[in-house]
């Protein structure tokens, strides 16, 4: 019988929780401390001591002997120098631990190895991190003993953003103060601040590491570069829901614990649609803390996996012809004494701040939606958008029925005066009571959808940092807030005035609610007709970001200096370059030296059977047959091997970052193609014994 497992005892007992502080810090230091993280400010360095040397017992108490300040740099993942609490030894030999409020506050990492798109020199080492007060202190515990993690910001010398966590906490302020002046003029005067909240599901396979460990392209490139598909694909749709193994049930029974001690509320558990696909979902929280809490999701999920004998991929399209991988970002804002914003209530045709808030939200992801659609960019979720898996490349809302209904009487006539109510849903079973049924179905191909009381991004790839999504996501919204109330706030009528300017954003962004099909070949027609933007990959969404329009709304509200934009820009062609001349590499390395000789031993073997066939006096045809079919696809394979080879060479002599992307999407990724067909084509063919490397059947279904 398995022990009993008390999630209320182990839950954040890894974390310095504000139970944990008021427990050990005086009530004067505790309270400095709330108003820093409730109403921002700073700490006084005397105030900073008292809290370190409260952190730093505790931590020793629970094993720790180093420090880092975890940062988020603009790789996508997270990073971290570790530092002891060693100090000199007193006069008598005895070992003095220390951690002062200096060290906990600011730390000094050398920034000029991190991606900086230009904004740092190389010589120019200095980099700053800075607590980040909002969001909780942690210990991480591995084969390197036990760490005090501090989340930090990360910035330059000159004091440009070098992370991801800098200009989400920027949006965070600048949506909440935009927010505060919409509720305010409907008379909410208790509100201090609007929090953004997010929660993020995050999809993930699971396969043997034995078998991974076989195979150059997952181990490089966190992809199959190679594979036919197996007999069997998701054509049956029987995994989905379907009943979890013992073996991937061990390690999320394993990966919730893990998580739940430090504080993830990890939620639910099933399997994906994919065979070996899953997905972990927790409850939401704000905003950078849920950006945090991903990046220890997906770090836990890869260690817990290796206990298990597993491996975890993150990427967006690990297996061709099966579903990839994404990460719904559920986003909604709320303000501080409990009213979300995206709650339509009961009669949402009555809701008027409600109306006025999704007016805006119309706003701005008609107008920002190809920021939007960059914010979900990466080399991996080039493969999986547009796919009859996810959502289209091409941004558009989903609202429902109920909401649809109420835009198009306000856009329509200038009044709502009804809205469409679920009613009941009969069972026709006397044993089974009938059931309350929302005022609208769900909508699986809308990237960006409205679910309840929150909308759903649901673009975002697998592997991602949800921080740049949800900046992105912020700061359009603080525009389209901040030029509703300065209208609003000027009105004579206010009741009039925000009636006509409901009517006026959604008859001039209704174009971007869209209800039917995302997956179907009309609805890209249909889009282009309304002049919505179809950006198809991420090197073409990349230039969004440097856009006159791009560059006025983000420094408006402090988000991004132009700089800062152009670096990330220049980032992202280098980062695509770099990923595809790995796979390019990769295929390469893979093809010559195990693939080709594996096929070549094998056509010697059937030569070889063609001989003894027709000495024997038999009909070798089918034997010839065979033989003829594996070498013309060797041939084929050898003919894009040595183009691969030659293309990928051609890319040295390409001057600029964003040249050289195009040159990588255009030409390099076309001829990996090109190089992949004939070999999984030879793959059906040759004898399962012979092929080097471990097919898909035995990744996606002996897991």
């Amino acid at each position: 019988m398995s022990e009993v497992l008390n999630i209320q005892e182990i839950f954040a007992s890894k974390v310095f929780t504000l139970g944990k502080m008021k427990e050990r810090l005086p009530k004067n230091v505790y309270k400095d401390v709330k108003r820093v993280m409730d109403q921002g400010g700073e700490l006084s360095l005397a105030t900073a001591d008292v809290v370190a040397k409260a952190m730093k017992d505790w931590a020793v108490e629970n094993g720790a002997t180093h420090y880092t300040h975890w940062f988020q740099p603009l790789t996508g993942i997270t990073a971290e120098k570790h530092d002891s609490f060693v100090t000199h030894p007193d006069e008598e030999g005895k070992m003095i631990l220390e951690f002062s409020g200096k060290e906990l506050i600011k730390g000094e990492p050398d920034a000029s190895s991190f991606p900086s798109g230009g904004l740092r020199a190389t010589f120019e080492a200095r980099g700053y991190t800075v607590w980040d007060i909002t969001s909780p202190v942690f210990l991480k515990e591995d084969a390197t003993g036990v760490i005090l993690c501090i989340p930090t910001a990360f910035c330059s010398y000159k004091g440009e953003a070098l992370d991801k966590k800098t200009p989400l906490l920027r949006s965070m302020e600048a949506v909440s103060e935009q927010a505060l002046r919409i509720v305010r003029l409907f008379g909410n005067t208790e509100a201090t601040k609007v929090v953004a909240s997010v929660g993020p599901e995050q999809e993930y396979f699971l396969v043997d590491r034995e078998k991974f460990l076989k195979r150059d392209d997952l181990i490089f490139a966190g992809r199959t570069l190679f594979g036919a598909p197996a007999p069997k694909g998701q054509e049956l749709e029987d995994h989905y829901f379907g009943t979890i193994r013992e073996r991937i049930g061990s390690y999320m029974k394993d990966l919730n614990v893990e998580l739940w001690k430090l504080g993830v509320t990890a939620k639910t558990q099933h399997n994906e649609v994919a065979p070996a696909q899953h997905e972990l979902a927790p409850i939401y929280e704000t905003a950078n803390i849920a950006v945090d809490h991903n990046q220890l999701v997906m770090e836990t999920m890869k260690k817990v996996a290796n206990r298990h004998g597993l491996n975890c991929l993150l990427h967006e399209k690990p297996f061709a012809g099966v579903n990839g991988s994404g990460k719904h970002n559920n986003w909604s804002l709320g303000t501080d004494n409990g009213v979300n914003l995206l709650d339509p209530g009961d009669t949402p045709n009555e809701n008027v701040q409600f109306l006025l808030v999704l007016a805006c939200i119309m706003k701005a992801v008609d107008t920002h939606a190809d920021l939007l659609r960059q914010s979900a960019s990466d080399v991996g979720n080039d493969h999986r958008l547009g796919a009859n898996e996810a959502p289209p490349a091409i941004i558009s809302m989903f609202l429902g029925e109920q909401l649809e209904d109420v835009v198009k009487q306000l856009v329509e006539t200038g009044e709502a005066d009804h809205s469409i109510q679920g009613g009941k849903l009969q069972t026709g079973v006397s044993s089974l009571p009938d059931l309350d049924k929302d005022a609208t179905d769900r909508n699986r191909t809308s990237p960006f959808a409205f679910t309840g009381n929150k909308f759903e991004f649901r673009m975002v790839g697998s592997s991602d940092s949800i921080a740049d999504p949800n900046t992105t996501l912020n700061t359009i919204v603080a525009e389209a807030f901040c030029e509703a109330a300065d209208i609003l706030e000027k009105a004579d009528n206010f009741e009039m005035a925000v009636h006509d300017l409901i009517k006026k954003y959604m008859t001039e962004h209704r174009r971007i609610v869209f209800n039917g099909n995302g997956y179907s070949d009309e609805w890209v027609a249909e889009a282009e007709r309304r002049g919505l933007p179809n950006i198809k990959s991420m090197v073409e969404a990349s230039a969004s970001l440097t856009t006159e329009k791009a560059i006025k709304l983000f420094e408006r509200f402090g988000i991004f200096t132009r700089a800062e934009l152009e670096s990330r820009e220049e980032i992202l062609y280098e980062t695509y370059s770099k990923t595809i001349n790995i796979e390019a590499l990769t295929m390469i390395e893979m093809a010559k030296k195990q693939i080709l000789p594996a096929v070549m031993r094998y056509s010697k073997s059937l030569a070889d059977t063609v001989l003894a066939v027709k000495q024997a006096g038999a009909d070798a045809a089918v034997q010839m047959e065979e033989l003829n079919a594996v070498s013309a696809n060797l041939a084929a394979a050898k003919k894009a091997l040595i183009s691969l080879e030659d293309k990928v060479a051609k890319a040295a002599d390409i001057s600029t970052e964003k040249e050289k992307a195009f040159y990588f999407k255009d030409v390099v990724f076309v001829a990996m193609a090109d190089l992949r067909a004939p070999v999984d084509t030879l793959e059906t063919m040759v004898d399962r014994s012979v092929w080097p490397i471990p097919t898909y059947g035995e990744l996606i279904f002996e897991v």
